[in-house]
């Protein structure tokens, strides 16, 4: 094909060539000639990262097998580095070097940059370079960007949403066939939507990463891993999802990063000297009204509140190699045409927040007890609730006889006093078990 008369070539190397690697791979070479007619700007794959070398894969003509990551990033051979290997070493390591040499750097690397997001951030606005991270957060969905971009001077209040495809399968299969646990839990690892090991997904670990990446830009701050408050859906049962409906709610795995009380920033990057923010993953009490109750299966949706935009909900597949290669080649193209151009989008300055540990938040609760069938049960529960001035909102009992539950919603009410609820009813003889505590997130 004749060449652009405008053409600048942007040589790539690929650390990584598993499901995404390949994926972006072969969409670069599919989509190269569309690239360049309307950028300018021709991406060629010119070096591949890949563990053994001697296995066959498919690259585009003039690429590179290699097996030294290092040797990829100190390449003169290579102007930009897609970091698509996962983990935190070496990733870290190679992209610092990569940051260092002047390299923009591309990668979807969740894990590294929710615990050493805040390093790589200032590493790569002092080499006034490129890193750019949309593939890290909901695959293939643009959120990180208009985050960076759209909204950057928005008042954002709350950003909320369904992170985690795995889990919101589960849980769909939960609700619509009434499937235990296990069960869906089972479907989801033969139909490929969870790993053998499907700890980091349903502990909540998965959806803890990015919504740590997610809250520092949108709200201008450090956020880490281990500033999430995590929990998982290996406690929810299908009688809590059904009972739940019965309330009004669908069970969905949130990621939850708000400001406390209803306070409010400038924009993105404000101080949050006067602010506490609340950053969160647990199991949630989404109303049916909500779009975010009607999303099934392994798709995400997030929901941007700002104070301006009113809500906005971002919607699509959060994984899979194909859309997150897609993502990975949204922020390549960028990248690449910032490089042609000589310039960079800066991440700005992050500042220190106050972080609300879980026992300050202030929201309605659904509780299950299993409780023996003999009288003075009722009463010696909602004494508990009394003593920590903590309001009933609506009961339901569940079953009959030995096998009763007693399921309380209640009203607003604060995260330590709903937790000394819970440790009074574990000591009291007539409750026999204390089911999983369900936050209601507001509309």
């Amino acid at each position: 094909m004749p060449s652009h008369p405008s053409a600048h070539v942007v040589r790539l190397g690929v650390l990584g060539h598993g499901v995404v690697g390949s994926a972006f791979v072969a969409l670069v070479n599919q989509q190269s000639d569309d690239i360049l007619a309307r950028s300018g700007v021709r991406l060629e794959v010119a070096q591949v990262c890949i563990r053994d070398t001697k296995k066959k894969h498919s690259l585009p003509k003039g690429a590179v097998l290699v097996s030294d990551p290092y040797a990829v990033v100190q390449s003169s051979d290579v102007d930009l580095v897609v970091e698509l290997m996962g983990g935190i070493d070496p990733a870290s390591e190679l992209i610092f070097a990569a940051l260092k040499a002047n390299k923009p750097v591309i990668t979807a690397n969740k894990a590294l940059l929710a615990r050493h997001g805040a390093e790589l951030f200032k590493a790569a606005d002092a080499a006034s370079t490129d890193l750019l991270f949309e593939a890290a957060v909901c695959g293939g969905i643009p959120l990180i960007r208009p985050l960076r971009e759209s909204l950057r001077g928005e008042p954002i209040t709350r950003v909320m949403g369904i992170v985690n495809g795995t889990t919101n399968f589960i849980l769909t299969k939960m609700s619509e066939l009434g499937a235990d646990y296990q069960v869906a839990l089972a479907e989801a690892q033969h139909l490929g939507f969870a790993e053998a090991d499907p700890t980091a997904d349903v502990q909540g670990h998965d959806a803890a990463a990015k919504i740590a990446i997610i809250a520092s830009i949108a709200f201008g701050t450090t956020v880490r891993l281990d500033d999430v408050y995590c929990e998982g859906i290996t406690k929810i049962t299908a009688a809590d999802i059904t009972i739940a409906r019965k309330f009004g709610f669908a069970v969905k795995l949130l990621g939850v990063a708000e400001l406390a009380g209803g306070s409010e920033l400038t924009g993105v990057g404000s101080n949050l000297a006067s602010s506490k923010l609340s950053v969160r993953v647990h199991p949630a009490l989404v109303p049916l009204t909500n779009p975010l109750a009607a999303v099934r299966e392994s798709f995400n949706a997030v929901v941007v509140d700002g104070r301006a935009s009113g809500s906005l909900m971002f919607y699509g597949r959060g994984a899979g190699g194909e859309p997150t290669a897609s993502a990975v080649l949204g922020d390549v193209i960028d990248a690449a045409i910032n490089l042609r151009k000589d310039t960079h989008a800066p991440l700005g300055a992050f500042t220190d927040a106050k972080l609300l540990p879980i026992s300050e938040i202030n929201c309605e609760y659904m509780i299950g007890l299993e409780v023996a069938d003999r009288p003075g049960v009722l009463h010696a529960v909602t004494g508990v609730f009394a003593r920590n001035s903590v309001s009933i909102r609506a009961a339901e009992q569940d079953g009959i006889g030995s096998d009763a539950r007693l399921v309380f919603l209640t009203h607003d009410a604060k995260e330590s006093a709903v937790q000394s609820c819970l440790a009074e009813f574990k000591s009291l003889d007539v409750v026999k078990h204390v089911g999983a505590l369900l936050r209601v997130v507001a509309d």
